[in-house]
């Protein structure tokens, strides 16, 4: 039997167009949600954080840092929030300013759960799963302290804050963002609920994988359906230990997230953005077949810094559909004409990551500067 090769579909590249939802990206390469903390007491993003995400407009996807749906949710001084019609306001100019430049943007909504703080939070109560604290400190406005032990979350408390994310996200979509990315990774709210570590209930929402999947699917779906499900993205770490939510049982890390993405599978998100240190490694692609839709990893600063190479192979060997890339894009805002063009890179400058004002922030040179 003859193979017809003109219908063997090409091999995408790095730089190639790919549909997210309703999105097309001119390319794979995703901005990872970074923490730049230079929002200010007030959450307002401002000029500064305009002028920073307009710079890097020319990758394929945007996604925010960590934004806050409500006060008390607040995780670290500094922090963007998406809580009131102020900081709505602000959000809209970030966004007219990066589709000003063509650019696509996902905001991503973060609780912070038991990793927030009384001295970060203006004074407000910390809940999370259970009353099982964080271990470590936390930055404040006075100083290094403990994080504080939490208040375990009625079930009423859980409905609340399930409308804290969908109202966050109306609110992100009216304010003209392309989407919302659901943060469920890296220990904070929603994977606090999937982790066995840090959920310690007996109701519907603890106990079994299946009840603590329970909540996560229950935010995102209702998200999906405030403002549709082609404009929501959902990331996940499994796995991944940061702010103490442990996943080291294999079986129930795959019985977790399994049953998680089996219940996502029939809403047609726009993605799921995976966080592991083994992007083509069989937990991921095993995630990927139950998700059934279109995927997008990152290795993190545990798996080492993406490299051009790196995401090449990634889409070339079909382990994600775009590779989502952190520190590379904080210190290039021309990332994609360095790669495409294998120009030198500007190196990161890690003592400024988290600092104010504009060094280390809108100051690293472009191609047409340097």
């Amino acid at each position: 039997m003859s193979v017809n090769i003109s219908e063997i579909p090409p091999i995408p590249s790095l730089f190639s167009p790919v549909t997210l939802g309703k999105i097309e990206l001119p390319n794979r390469v995703v901005m990872a949600p970074l923490t730049r903390v230079r929002a200010g007491a007030s959450g307002i993003p401002g000029d500064l954080m305009a002028e920073y995400y307009r710079q890097r407009a020319s990758v394929g996807l945007i996604i925010t840092e960590g934004t806050y749906p409500d006060h008390a949710s607040q995780g670290w001084v500094g922090a963007p929030g998406i809580a009131t019609d102020e900081q709505a306001a602000g959000w809209r100019k970030v966004f007219e300013a990066v589709h000003a430049e063509g650019g696509r943007m996902f905001l991503q909504i973060m609780h912070a759960g038991r990793a927030a703080h009384p001295d970060i939070n203006g004074g407000r109560r910390v809940l999370a799963p259970s009353a099982v604290a964080m271990g470590g400190d936390v930055y404040t406005e006075k100083g290094m302290q403990p994080h504080p032990v939490p208040e375990a979350m009625t079930t009423a408390e859980t409905r609340e804050a399930l409308d804290d994310f969908v109202t966050a996200a109306r609110r992100s979509i009216e304010a003209g963002a392309d989407g919302v990315e659901i943060h469920g990774a890296n220990g904070y709210l929603l994977h606090q609920f999937l982790s066995p570590a840090a959920n310690q209930r007996t109701d519907a929402y603890g106990g079994s994988p299946q009840n603590r999947a329970r909540f996560v699917a229950e935010v995102v779906t209702a998200v999906a359906e405030a403002v549709g499900a082609e404009r929501v993205g959902l990331r996940i770490s499994p796995e991944i230990a940061l702010g103490d939510v442990f996943e080291t049982d294999r079986d129930d890390v795959l019985a977790t997230y399994g049953t998680l993405m089996d219940q996502l599978r029939p809403l047609g998100l726009a993605y799921l953005s995976v966080l592991h240190t083994e992007p083509s490694g069989d937990l991921v692609q095993e995630l990927r077949r139950r998700f059934d839709g279109k995927l997008l990893v990152n290795s993190g600063f545990l798996g080492g810094q993406t490299t051009r190479e790196d995401a090449i192979q990634r889409i070339e060997a079909d382990h994600a559909d775009a590779v989502v890339v952190g520190r590379a894009l904080i210190a290039n805002p021309d990332l994609i004409a360095r790669w495409q063009n294998k120009h030198p890179e500007n190196e990161p400058r890690p003592e400024l990551f988290y600092s104010p004002g504009p060094e280390g922030y809108t100051d690293y040179p472009s191609l047409q500067t340097a």
